[in-house]
Parts: C-alpha cells; structure tokens; sequence
C-alpha cells in the first residue's frame, strides 16, 4: 500500500534524474540489459548504494510474497495428500484457517497485481545489485517471472487451483446450513426475538450453549468472502453442483463489493462477469450474477437499515437487562459476542459502502447518522467489567492442548480416529475451545467480533460518522465511541511490516484527539452557556438593580401616577422559572439536557491507550474550559481601551462566583475536579499574562487604574478622599464618564484584591512604582538646575534674610509640589490596595497572617537592614503596613543611575529642603483649602505627607542614612520657614501635623519643639471654620 500512494512513493520513482531509467526498466523487463544500453542506466550508476538502500525494503517484501506463495502451494498439495476432510460445524478450527489460508493468499496476489511500480522497484534494485557486486541478486529471476504470470491474477489462481476444487468446495458446502441462517433479514431476526434475554424467562439462568458455539458469532463478511472469492477460483463446482450454486447465488445477492484488505475492496460482480465472459458454457452463471446485481441493487441497502435498526433496540434491551443483572453476563456471554459481531459487521458494511455508493432511488440507505450506536463500543463499559475481571484471574490453563492440531490429526483420511465419524466428540471440542478461550484469551474473543481497526483506513468516512452523530442530541452520549475505536488501531499493524507502523500511529492519534478535541469543545460550550445564562439570572439579584423596585413601592405607598401601558416593565427575578405546563421546554432544559449527554460518553471511559498512549478525555475537557473560561473572565472586565472603560470590581468578582457556582454542579454529571480548574485560571489571572500570552484582568485594571483614575487625579479632577477612604469626583462643568468612588471605595478594592490576589496586586505595585520612579527622576534634575541656590538655603535656613533672598533666586517651585503631590496620591493608593489586600489574607488564612505580623513586629531599628527589607517585603506582599516600602526601596535602588551614593545622598538632602521651602506657594492655589467632607484639600496636597515620608524613608534607606535625623531636618527647616514669613497659611501647620502623624520616625514632641501646640490647635479651627457645608 505504501506504493500505492503517492505520498509515500519513493524518491527515485519520481525524480527526473531517474526518468529514463523508470522508462527503460518498464520497457524491458524482466529482460533488461546492463551493459548495453548503460546510457538509460546513469542515474543508477550515479547513485547505485543510494538505489539499494532505498528499495531494499520492497524487494525484501516481494520477496517474502514469493516465499510465502511457495509455502501456501506446499501446504495446499500436503493437505490434498492427506485427503482432509473440512466441515465448519465439526472441525472449525482447522477448516476456518483452511479458508482464511486461501482467502489470505487470493488478497496478497490481488494486491500484488495492483502495484503498478513493482516492476521498476525490482528492476531497479536489481540493476545497483549488479553494478555493485558484478551478479544479479539470486532471487531476481523466479521473483520477475512470478511477475510475469500474474498479470491477470484471476486467470493464474484459478489454473493454480484446479487440482484443489474438491477440497474447497467440501469447506464451503460445509456453510450452507450456516450462512442462510445467518444471512437473514430483519423481520425473521425480529420474529425469532434473536439475542433476547427476556424472550424465554424460564430458561433465562441457563447457559446459552449450542452444538456450533465457534459459528453463531463467526463474522458474515467473512463468509461471504469465502464463499464469493472460493467458486470464483474453483467455478467448476457452479455447474456441477446445485448446493454450490445456490450458496454462490445467495452470497451474491448480499453486496457489490468485497474487502481485500483494509480498505483495498474489488467490485465481485464486474470480475466474476468478466472472468466467465471468457469461459464457455457460463452464459447462465453470467445471467445469474446480472440477476443478483439488480436484486442488490434494489433490496441491500433497506435490508442493512432493517438490520441496524433491529440491532439497536436488541442492544439496548440487552445491556439494560446485563446492566440491571450482571450476574447473567456469564451463561449468556455468547449473546454478548453474538451481538458485538453482528453490530460489527453492519458497521463495516456501511464504511465500505459509504464510499461505494450504487446507483440507486435510495442512496439513504447508504447513510446512517447512528452508525456508531450500532458500534461495539456500545458495549464498552460492560465488557470493560467483565474483561477485568477475568484478566484478574489465574487460572492454570494447560496450552499444551491445541484443538487445531488435533482437528487436523483427526481429519486426514487414515487417521485412527477420524472426527466425522464421532459428531459428538466434535461438538465437545468446540465446546471446550470456546470456553477455553473464554478463560485464557477474551482479548482474543474481543478481537475476532468487535475489532474496528479498518476504520482507521476510512478517515474521510470515520469523521463524517462522527460529524453525523454530534449534531444528534440523542447520540451525543456515544461520542466517546469514536475516540475509543482509535483504540483499536494499533491492530492493524505487523512486525513484519514494522515501517507503517509510525504512520498508523499518527494516524490513530491525530482522529482520536480530533474526536476528543470537538467533544471537549461541544461540552465545554453548553457548560459555559449554562454558567453564562446563571451568571445573568444572579445579575438580577444584585443590588444596583434593586433602584426600580424600590422606586415603584415608594410611587405606590405615595399614590404617585402609575406608568403608562406603554412602557415596558421589568421582569422580576425568578419569573423564568415560573410556566403553566411543564411540557414548555426552556432553553436551560434543552441545555442540561444536552450536557447529560455529552457528560455520559466522558463516564464510559476514565482512560485508554491508543498505540502506548495513555488518552484521559476529561484532561481534554478541563483544558478547554481552562482555555475558554479564561477569556470570558477577561470579557467579562468589559475593558475599553479607546473609551477607558471597565466593569466594577465587585461586578465581575460576582460574576466569577456565579460561574464557579455552576461549575461545581458538574460534579453531578461527571467527575471532574472542577476546584483545580478554577484555582489554574484565577492563579492566571494575577499573572501579567495567561499561559497563553494573553492579557489577564491585571493587566486590564492595572492598566486601567494608572491610566483612568490616577491620571486623572494627578490633574486634581479627582480627589483621593481619606475621610471615606476612596477617591471621588471634583464637581465640574464636564462631568467625568465613571464615578471615581464606584472604583476606589473599600468594597470594590477588596472586591479587586480577591480578583488578583498578592501576585497582582504585586505587579499592581511594581507599575506604580515604575511611575514614582519617573517622577523622582524629574526632581532629581530640578534640584541638580538649582543646585546652588538649595546648597546655600541649607546652610543658612536659620537666617531669615538670607532664606528670603535665596527664595526669590528659586523657580519651578510649583513643578517641585506638584510632582511630590502626584507621588503622594500614587503612595495612597497603593496604601488603600494594601489595607484591602490585609482585609482579604485576613479573611483567607488568619492561621499565616498571624506569625507573619509577628515577625514584622520584632524588626528594630538595630535590626540588620538586609534583613528588616527581607521582612517588609514578606509583609508588604500579604497587605501588612511597613515603615519602609520594600517595593519603593527596590524600585529606586534599580532606578538609580551610575553616580555615587554620597551624591545621590545629596541631591536626596536637598530635595527635602527643595520641598520644605516651596511649600508656603500652595497657599496662592484658590484648590488649597481644606474639606472637612473628604478630609483633605481640594489639590490633593494632603497627599504630600504620605510622599514625604515614605519616599524620604525609601531613598535614606538606599543610602544607608538615619531617616529620623534627617526628617528632623526637614521640620526644623519648615519651622524656621514657616515663623520667618509675614504671611501665614493655617493649612501650612495642617499639612506639618500629618506629616508627623503619618510617620513612624516622628513624634508629637518632635513636632511641637518646632511648631507650638496652640499654633497647630488654631490652625485646625481655622480650617474647619472655613469650610462651608451646602446641602443640596
């Protein structure tokens, strides 16, 4: 078959190079001369080794096709020899093989026939042979006139079998009782209630047992060949013998075509016709056959669909009634195998005829989109059970006793005991051979009546059975049966043909994963839609939805004008489960329908092997839901990227529990571990990316975060709100398209925290700092342009006069708090995420937050710096607060660029006096008033304590300095800054107090040794009494 197709074909044959030597072998062989005409010969000469090597493989095996048509000859003339005496009901074994031995033999001379390169790959290897050692190969003679002879196969095998008529025809004769009883059509299969256990309830414990047990589940496609193929050899028969005639005429009204091997098949009729058409006195075998085409023609197609109709209902009842009492398994086995044989050979009627198709009114017949309920795997799980169990069992069978050999031994003419004489003797040996078989080798039952390997060889036909059978809700519980038939593949392979075995394996792996692939996607999808149409009904129970309802109770309680008829009321939740008639079938009822289905063919199998591999089909399953379930998280967030638009936290946190929630009842259905399932996806969904590189919802609202409401902030159109821990809207003209406080409040940053986790609420984090890093940057060059003018300011902070000269010399100090502001509102941010993030550990593993604050609690100021970072990090990455922010400390450690650390030490020096003395400008801001509603100042400058401290103990850190002296520093110079100005600013003194309440390297006593207590008390009271409370 490699030959055959002309993928595989080899290289030589098809190169250029070659093309005359292709030509020149054709022309010439078997005759061909090497040294005369050379010049056709190059190519070869060229590369004579490569030409052996390359055809060695098909010589050798046209080789073993001689060797064994040598043997079939010796052993077909011992077996006339000896007179055997062949009847399948006495000796079957021995008469089965005898048949088989002929049939095989027939097939590989039709195959040979078939290869149209055989002559050019003999030829070829022949030719390098002899360029290379200086002879022909031995064998290249007797194999090029084997060639030459059969050229019309038919012709040769029939002169071949000439001496042999008397002994195949016995054989067949021999079925002529069998084969009618089992070629027959639905309605007599019905009538006679065949394979009904429940048909005789009285005898219903008895073992099923007959005189034929080897025959009642021979396959009828084999018989058929026997019978077609054997007088198409020995027709001499057909006008001599009436019996003969009739079985012939019967085997040919049951089809048009023949399997040869695989899915290799010969039209009989078109070849017997031709064959007698040359034959003299066969004009009326000629007319029957012509009779038979039309009657198959006509009546096959409906016979085979009354039969698998038949054979559906048969199976059904019969696994229901073995499923409800395994215990009958055992004395009606042969039912079970009688069954499996049955269903096998409709299967592989209509894989050979899908492609077959005759010309007929009822092409339909050739159709089935139930085909594979007919498919022994409908069995799978039963005989599963049983083949277990008796694989389990050591029972000590003596192999020593063959039946074969001793069928043969008793078959010959002058045996002492011949078996024909003693029907009774031969009724006990198939007897004990089919019980034998049924102890030591059920694989080897299971084979012979329910193989399905030739499926493998029909992949168009195979797909579109399966295409058929998915699109049928009631056959989607044997889908599974597809991927399972894989299973079978590796049968069809042979150690003497080891180099088609890794095509076939391919092959056999890549159905039984397209097959698992298009289940796994079908379940996956009605699981999702189920989750998706849960998810909306919990929608309605959430409370932004409860507005209307409550609205239309106060109309109602105050008499308020009802809503006109036009307009359209709002379904309440629960009003989809409410129906008159339970026979109005909703789309969730044809849903969880479905997904029975579906669930039943992964509960057939947990696990199989195809070709050593181990296939567990709800690993499919699951892989899909992971894939899928992943993006509908992200679709969920509803992010906009050109509008900045994204879905609530807490929205799309109860949108994931809804589908969580539905996942889990698929425990009902199946085993599956769904909990896994949803801890991989959402453990992706605190990665920047999915494992399959696509954004997850922390890169959406990270990204939405930084960009939609921070930015904005940092504008002052948004102000972070301590009062109420989020951040809200400044009231303007052009109303903003979100409600900052929808976003920032407590419940939907917890709400974000359990979305992302520790890992994203990290990236969350290293992006924030990345911006704080740009933004110290930028100071960084503001204090190194006004190097000079700040280098003096600190030396001189204590002399009024020279401060007030220097600070006219100072610009760009706006740009300096302005920066420091945007930082502030970034830190409190952060600060908001990391108390949620504490909330929700809390919530989640009190039993690990518990040491994990302890530990932070033991660090001190003398503790190793190395070693308290270790600890902050450990801290901060579960939500606790830290005097230092690891995060901030790496981010400018790594941001730093290549000067010393005494310089960067000083430009930090002297952006703290940079910010000390720019602060009083704030006070020509008309946003710089305080609100007592949000707690804080209309500009966010109430953020500039959380700057100050946190970004002074981050970049001391770096340095190794005492953060403590340093901020002492920083109130000394806003102190003598602050009493040297004529002016004065009550905010001023606000913003000093929390600073110092904000950091824990500060005290109240540090503060009031700088700033009078009765100053800061007024300065309170004065920006309270400013504030002015509108109601609306």
């Amino acid at each position: 078959q490699t030959c055959l197709d002309p993928k595989l074909r080899p290289q030589y044959l098809t190169d250029k190079t070659m093309e005359a030597s292709v030509k020149y072998i054709n022309k010439k062989f078997p005759n061909i001369d090497f040294r005369g005409n050379s010049q056709y010969l190059v190519g070869i000469q060229k590369h004579k080794s490569e030409v052996m090597a390359a055809m060695s493989s098909y010589y050798d095996s046209f080789i073993d096709v001689m060797e064994f048509r040598d043997h079939v000859y010796e052993l077909l003339n011992t077996i006339d020899a000896c007179q055997c005496f062949f009847n399948i009901a006495v000796n079957f074994d021995f008469t089965k093989n005898y048949l088989e031995l002929i049939i095989t033999y027939i097939s590989v001379i039709v195959m040979l026939s078939r290869v149209e390169d055989k002559k050019v790959l003999v030829g070829m290897y022949n030719c390098a042979h002899e360029m290379s050692n200086g002879s022909s190969d031995p064998a290249y003679p007797r194999l090029a006139q084997m060639f030459m002879e059969y050229e019309q196969p038919i012709k040769k095998l029939t002169e071949e079998f000439g001496p042999h008529t008397k002994g195949v025809t016995e054989a067949l004769l021999s079925l002529q009782m069998l084969y009618p009883r089992r070629n027959l059509p639905a309605e007599q299969w019905r009538s006679a209630q065949l394979l009904s256990l429940l048909s005789a309830p009285a005898s219903m414990l008895d073992p099923a047992c007959c005189d034929t047990m080897a025959c009642e589940y021979l396959s009828l496609e084999v018989m058929e060949r026997w019978i077609l193929l054997g007088y198409l050899l020995c027709h001499s028969s057909l006008n001599t013998n009436q019996s003969s005639q009739e079985l012939w005429k019967m085997a040919l009204r049951s089809g048009l075509y023949l399997t040869i091997i695989r899915d290799e098949t010969i039209n009989i009729h078109k070849i017997t016709e031709d064959y007698f058409d040359g034959l003299k006195g066969y004009s009326k075998r000629i007319a029957d056959i012509k009779e038979c085409r039309e009657h198959v023609i006509v009546n096959s197609g409906a016979m085979h669909r009354e039969r698998r109709g038949f054979l559906r209902n048969a199976l059904k009842e019969l696994v229901k009634v073995l499923e409800d009492e395994p215990g009958l398994l055992g004395p009606k086995v042969l039912f079970v195998f009688m069954a499996l044989s049955f269903s096998r050979d409709e299967v592989l009627w209509l894989v050979r005829y899908s492609e077959n198709i005759p010309k007929t009114k009822t092409p339909e017949d050739y159709v089935d989109s139930y085909n594979m309920y007919v498919c022994p795997e409908e069995e799978s799980v039963l005989m599963t059970s049983f083949v277990s169990t008796l694989s389990a069992l050591t029972i000590n069978v003596s192999r020593c006793l063959c039946c074969l050999m001793l069928q043969a031994y008793t078959s010959v003419s002058k045996a002492p005991l011949s078996l024909k004489e003693y029907p009774d003797l031969a009724k006990v040996m198939n007897m004990t051979q089919f019980h034998t078989k049924m102890l030591d080798n059920v694989q080897e039952m299971l084979h012979e009546t329910s193989d399905l390997s030739i499926l493998c060889f029909y992949p168009r036909v195979f797909e579109k059975m399966f295409s058929q059978s998915s699109e049928e809700v009631s056959m989607q519980r044997y889908l599974m049966s597809f991927p399972l038939a894989c299973s079978h593949f590796n049968q069809t392979v042979h150690p003497l043909c080891p180099e088609e075995t890794e095509a076939v394996e391919k092959r056999s792996l890549r159905l039984c994963v397209t097959f698992l692939e298009e289940i796994a996607k079908q379940t996956s999808s009605v699981i999702l839609e189920i989750c998706s149409e849960q998810c909306n009904l919990n929608d309605q129970l959430l409370p932004k939805h409860c507005g209307q309802t409550i609205s239309a109770a106060r109309n109602k309680k105050q008499k308020k004008q009802t809503p006109k008829k036009g307009d359209v009321q709002r379904e309440k939740p629960g009003t989809e489960s409410q129906r008159k008639d339970r026979a109005i079938v909703t789309n969730m009822d044809k849903l969880h329908l479905t997904l029975t289905e579906l669930c039943s063919s992964f509960s057939g199998s947990s696990d199989f092997t195809v070709f050593n591999h181990i296939v567990t089909p709800a690993e499919f399953l699951i892989s899909h839901l992971e894939t899928r379930l992943t993006k509908i998280i992200v679709r969920m967030a509803h992010y906009n990227q050109t509008t900045q638009e994204i879905g609530r936290p807490s929205d799309l946190l109860a949108g994931i529990r809804a589908y969580t929630a539905s996942l889990h009842t698929l425990s009902r259905y199946l085993s599956l571990d769904v909990t896994r399932l949803v801890k991989n996806v959402l453990l992706q969904q605190t990665q920047p990316l999915d494992s399959y590189g696509g954004q997850t919802i922390t890169t959406l609202y990270t990204n939405w975060y930084l960009e939609g409401l921070l930015r904005q902030a940092s504008s002052n159109l948004i102000v972070h709100c301590p009062a109420m821990h989020c951040f809200v809207n400044q009231t303007i003209e052009n109303e903003q398209s979100f409600r900052a406080e929808e976003y920032s409040d407590i419940s939907e940053m917890q709400a974000l925290a359990e979305l992302i986790g520790p890992y994203g609420l990290k990236f969350l984090s290293e992006n924030l700092m990345w911006h704080i890093t740009s933004q110290v940057g930028e100071l960084k060059k503001l204090v190194i342009e006004n190097m000079d003018v700040l280098v003096q300011m600190r030396a001189n902070f204590d002399k009024p006069e020279a401060m007030a000269n220097l600070q006219k010399r100072l610009p760009a100090g706006e740009n300096v708090l302005k920066r420091m502001t945007i930082i502030g509102v970034i830190l409190s941010f952060r600060a908001m995420a990391q108390d949620t993030l504490e909330d929700i550990m809390q919530k989640h593993c009190p039993y690990l937050m518990g040491p994990i604050e302890s530990l932070r609690d033991m660090v001190s100021p003398d503790t190793d710096i190395k070693v308290t970072l270790t600890v902050f990090e450990l801290a901060s990455a579960a939500g606790l607060n830290c005097d230092i922010d690891p995060a901030l400390v790496a981010a400018l450690f790594y941001s730093s660029d290549n000067s010393s650390v005494d310089e960067e030490y000083k430009l930090t020096c002297l952006l703290l006096v940079y910010i000390a003395v720019s602060l009083p400008i704030l006070a020509l801001d008309p946003n710089s008033y305080y609100s007592r509603h949000y707690g804080g100042h209309h500009n966010n400058i109430h953020c500039l304590a959380t700057a100050i401290n946190q970004l002074s103990a981050a970049m001391f850190t770096v340095e190794s300095k005492n953060i403590e002296q340093h901020l002492k520093e920083f109130l000394l110079v806003r102190d003598l800054d602050a009493l040297s100005l004529k002016r004065s600013c009550s905010f001023w003194y606000v913003i000093d107090l929390d600073i110092v309440e904000a950091s824990p390297f500060l005290s109240q006593d540090m503060l009031e040794s700088c700033f009078p207590y009765v100053l800061l008390r007024n300065a309170y009271r004065e920006v309270y009494k400013n504030y002015i409370i509108t109601l609306g």
